[in-house]
Formats: structure tokens, sequence, C-alpha cells
């Protein structure tokens, strides 16, 4: 049986008469330690058949002599009246036993090395109490650990209190049946009241000494499979019941795993520019724990798996590599009169260099959404490439850029660039070059 050698030997002597067997005043009422905590059963203690056939001979010798002689006054010295008070139980017996262990052995009582008696032995009198209290395994819970140990008390009362005298308070820890029931193996207490806290209230008994079991079924207090049971004082010395809701579960989080971005140079794309070819998608991590709480307050919390159980899509990106165009220089003005400024009002011829490799119609989406008749709302911009009558003309253009044709549109453009470079067109300009 589990235990450990503490044992509480709570006994209370009722008066016994004076012989100079009795058990004296002032005996301590705690009895050493018996077997080891391991022992799987305490052997009872009881005098051997020998000893026993020595003690009763004698007795039953001096009967019939007192027979035989007609005594009846050694009769009556041989016969005594006791009460034998076992675990609480109460019985008046008459007795030829000359001691306490015959006395044990005569009505069956055995008695292991843990168990109490008193008197501890010797001759037995006329009207001598005789008590036994039978040793009971307890679970005690202190500073947060939990032991078992053996006591003889009969109430949890009366076990507190003995704790509370060895200087080691806590509370009993009553265990479950395989019914799901709460035991202590004793009563709560003597006659007094008791409480139930249970659910952040507290529940009041009847007085009387119960069971933990049958006060929970009075007050209709259901036990869950983990919860737990204790058996304590409050600071008045009041028996409490104290029913802690325990719940296990398995908890789970999750978290987003970034993704990365990879780079893959394009040549077909001019410095400085990107493109994202595959979206990045997050993954996800999961993390499973077994969470324990106590009146719905977190005790122990222990991992159970930690896993990416969604792996992150990388973002793939295209960078480009190829080289910007160097502009060209601008061009002089051709003097009045030459035959360059004749040909001014003609189409420039398109242009076979630089500006000719660039994107012109990314530009002309930006600009006008590839329309070459728009006009903006103001009234100034023209075109494809939103030429301002100004320019148009300083580039040879005559009439309304928006009349002209598309080529005609893109060739000027391509001569404005030759000129004066992307800046014309600050906002898409940078198309150009994609």
């Amino acid at each position: 049986m589990p235990g450990t050698r503490d044992v509480w030997n709570h006994v209370t002597l009722p008066p016994t008469s004076a012989t100079p067997d009795a058990t004296t005043p002032g005996a301590p009422d705690t009895l050493p330690a018996g077997a080891s905590a391991g022992a799987a059963q305490d052997a009872p203690r009881r005098p051997g058949p020998s000893r026993r056939r020595r003690l009763l001979l004698p007795v039953s010798g001096a009967v019939a002599a007192l027979v035989l002689t007609g005594g009846a006054a050694g009769y009556a010295q041989a016969h005594k009246s006791v009460t034998l008070d076992v675990d609480g139980t109460l019985t008046e017996v008459g007795t030829f036993a000359g001691s306490v262990d015959e006395l044990l052995v005569e009505h069956g009582v055995a008695v292991g090395d843990r168990d109490a008696v008193a008197p501890a032995d010797g001759a037995l009198a006329d009207g001598t109490t005789v008590v036994v209290r039978h040793a009971r395994s307890l679970l005690v819970e202190q500073d947060g650990a939990t032991r078992a140990v053996w006591s003889t008390a009969l109430t949890a009362d009366a076990a507190l209190e003995a704790m509370a005298e060895r200087g080691a308070p806590g509370q009993l820890v009553a265990s479950r049946s395989s019914g799901g029931r709460a035991d202590l193996g004793l009563e709560l207490a003597d006659g007094g009241p008791v409480d139930v806290l249970v659910d952040g209230t507290t529940l009041q008994t009847p007085d009387g000494a119960v069971g933990v079991a049958e006060v929970l079924v009075e007050l209709g207090v259901t036990l869950g499979p983990l919860d737990r049971v204790g058996v304590r004082e409050d600071a008045d010395g009041r028996v409490q019941v104290v029913v802690e809701r325990v719940v296990e579960q398995d908890v789970t989080t999750t978290s987003e795993v970034a993704f990365a971005t990879v780079e893959r140079d394009d040549a077909a794309r001019t410095v400085g520019t990107r493109r994202v070819l595959t979206a990045g998608v997050p993954g996800v991590r999961t993390v499973v724990e077994h969470v324990t709480t106590v009146d719905g307050v977190e005790t122990a919390r222990t991992p159970v798996s930690d896993a990416v159980t969604q792996a992150p899509v990388d973002e793939v990106v295209a960078v480009g590599t190829k080289p910007r165009p160097v502009a060209a220089p601008a061009r002089a003005a051709a003097p009045s009169g030459t035959a360059a400024a004749a040909d001014a009002g003609s189409a420039p011829a398109a242009s076979t260099g630089s500006a000719g490799s660039l994107n012109w119609a990314a530009l002309a989406a930006c600009e006008s959404g590839g329309n070459p008749s728009i006009v903006s709302a103001s009234g100034r911009y023209h075109g494809l490439y939103q030429f301002s009558v100004t320019t148009w003309q300083a580039v040879g253009g005559s009439g309304l850029p928006s009349q002209a044709s598309a080529a005609e549109q893109t060739a000027r453009a391509q001569a404005l660039y030759e000129r004066s470079g992307a800046g014309q067109w600050p906002h898409c300009g940078p198309r150009l070059f994609s």
C-alpha cells in the first residue's frame, strides 16, 4: 500500500480503571513509525496460539477449582466487564481474558503495526475501556506536493488538527473511485458544519459527520473526470470541501510565415525596371499545445507539435538588365531660307537611331490611351503624345498635332526625344524604357 513512515495516531483515551498494568496518565498519543512505506499489508499484531493457551489454561483451572470448592467470590474476580471501542464503535463485553491482547483475539479484532491500541498491553481489569484505532492511508497535499501518510484519525478535522499540531498544515486529497465518486476513507467532521467551495460559490451542509461523496450528492455537485476534491480547515477551524474544476485540452494556434523574394535578370528590360512574375504567398505555421486550467486559470502548457503546415510561395521578380539608351545631342536649327528650313513643315523620317528602339507604344498608352486624335480637357495638349501646339511647331509640325497621322506624331515625338530627351514627358517618360 502507498504510504510513508509518518503515523498520526489521534487516540483520545476514556477513563480506565486504576490497575498496575493500565495506561499511565500523560502517556503520548502518537505511536512510533510502523512498517516500511512500501509494505503491501500490515501484519496483524496478536498473541501466538501457544501464548494464548498459556494465558487461558490457568484461568480455566481457576474456574474449575472454584466450582469444586463452591467459591463464588473467586469466579467473580476472574470474570470482568470491559468496554471495547473499535474505531468509535463501543461494545460492552464480558470476558475472562487476562490481557488486552487476549481480549482482542477473543473478539477477532486484528491489529497491525501502524494501528493504535490503549492500554497498550498488560493485565485487563474490570471496567477498563480498550480503545483500538486502525490506521488508514491518506493523501496529503503540502506546499504543492502530494504524498501518502498513515493516520488513525476517525474524521478529516481530526487528521487536519494532527497535521497542524505537527507544524505541517495542508489539506487532505480525496481519491476518485472507478465510478467517479470522491472518497477520503473517513468522515468529514464530528458533528460540525461543513462548507463546500465550488464554482465560485460556498454551499453549506447540515451539521453531522458525513463523507465527501455524500455531501456532494446532497448538494447536487457533479464532478468532471479530472476535477480534484480537497478537504481543509479555514482560519476558524471550520471544515471546507474544495472542488477544483480541471480542464485539459489541446489548443491550436497559427501564425504567418513570410515568403522570400527571388530576383531574376531580364535582358529584355531596361535597367531600373522590375516586374513581378509570381506573386508571393505567406505560409502557415501551426502550433499545438496541451493546456491545463484549474477553475479557469491556466496552470500548465506543454508543447505537442510545431510545424509549417502550409509552405510559403516565393515572390519572383524580373529585374531589367538592358542598358538605358543614350540621348543624342540636340541638333542646331537650320538657318532661315535653307533647304532644311524649307522642309521644316514636312514630316520627318522615322528615326533609325536610339530613339527608334524605345517603347513608343507604351508612352502613347500612358499619355493618351493610344488615341491619336484626343485633345485634353483644357485644349492645350493634343494627340498620341500630348504635344502642345508650340512644341509641335518647334519640331516642324503644322496645324494641330491631333489632326496629324499617328506616324507623323510618332516621328515628331522621336525628333523631340533626340533633341531634349524623355524629360519632355515627366510622368510617362519612363515607359519608353519598359
